[in-house]
């Protein structure tokens, strides 16, 4: 999201990836001062979630590099975000390894996991995240492959970060519009062939698309109608408070779609000014309300980890590139979390 998100980065050292960036001041970036900070992560193990935690993630293999060295303190800091449960970004060449992963190691637990397919064409603008597939007939051969490695299994999947705000906001050229919505409606579509699946289709942030009106007709376009929601903040840092208005007024003019909210890292809220990279990587941030259903709120689904904590978010503040994992920015987030 302009910003907002960052992606996996293909290789057998990192994971899954963070989210897009996106190009408008507004896109993904907040730039605005959220209201009061709210409860936050907690280092408790996340015993008897109803979400699958991954226990080779980056974060997992960092608690246990740590603990060789005998840095036990920031091994405990880690275990704030290792053993919580975070959304899987599959490969973009081949996703279908990731996704058989992840369900084979739900499956005992006969819990759910969360997913996120981004490979649209022309994604991100040709930004941080940039990239996509080639053309529709391979996207939606990834789609499909994607859908048909979920089986019958349990999954949350949040489709596609940025594109439809990216409609939204111009940065994605108009002479693609028509091909994404409909790629986007054939993936609700397709998603939704697979019994257990729950399909949200990405909205941004309200510090990005401010005007919830505005993306009533592209959500419709791309399918909304058809998915289970919406989903709002992915890699962002907007309290949760600010997202659930937003959300809850853009549910209405919907008819009244529910929706999910990332809180992985919106524990302090966003960044105040810094223009259009507040959403990059910004200092001072903190983990927010670990994964749950249960949200106090009947249009909210579920607040998720959408974006991994401690995946960068692209090249700036020192980061490395999107995607890639960041232990000392990762530690800072556990850190400022309320135990």
């Amino acid at each position: 999201m302009s910003g907002h998100r960052s992606f996996r980065v293909l290789t057998t050292l990192l994971l899954a990836a963070a989210l897009s960036a996106g190009c408008a001041p507004g896109g993904g970036d907040g730039g605005e001062e959220g209201p009061a900070q709210e409860p936050v992560g907690r280092s408790a193990p996340a015993k008897g979630s109803p979400f699958w935690v991954d226990p080779d993630s980056a974060a997992a293999r960092q608690v246990t590099a740590y603990e060789a060295e005998g840095r036990t303190a920031d091994a405990k800091l880690l275990r704030r975000i290792s053993e919580r449960p975070a959304a899987q970004w599959p490969a973009w060449n081949n996703p279908v390894a990731d996704v058989r992963r992840a369900v084979r190691g739900a499956a005992p637990g006969k819990q759910k996991v969360v997913l996120v397919a981004y490979n649209i064409p022309h994604r991100d603008c040709g930004l941080y995240s940039a990239g996509g597939a080639a053309n529709p007939e391979a996207y939606r051969e990834w789609i499909g492959s994607f859908a048909e490695a979920i089986g019958d299994a349990p999954a949350v999947v949040v489709l596609e970060p940025d594109a439809v705000p990216h409609v939204v906001d111009g940065c994605t050229p108009a002479q693609h519009h028509e091909e994404r919505y409909q790629l986007l409606a054939e993936a609700v579509d397709r998603f939704k062939r697979q019994p257990n699946t729950k399909v949200y289709l990405d909205a941004g942030n309200p510090a990005w698309i401010k005007d919830a009106g505005k993306l009533v007709e592209p959500l419709r376009r791309a399918g909304v109608a058809k998915a289970d929601g919406f989903a709002l903040n992915v890699s962002n840092f907007q309290t949760t408070p600010t997202v659930t208005a937003f959300g809850t007024e853009l549910s209405a003019l919907l008819g009244g779609t529910h929706f999910i909210v990332d809180t992985s890292r919106n524990g302090a809220g966003p960044l105040a000014g810094d223009g259009e990279e507040a959403w990059c990587n910004p200092p001072g941030r903190a983990l927010g309300t670990p994964p749950t259903e249960n949200t106090g709120d009947a249009r909210v689904d579920a607040y998720l980890w959408i974006k991994r904590p401690g995946e960068s978010d692209g090249t700036c503040r020192g980061g490395p590139a999107a995607g890639t994992w960041w232990p000392e920015y990762a530690l800072g987030l556990a850190r400022r979390a309320k135990a």
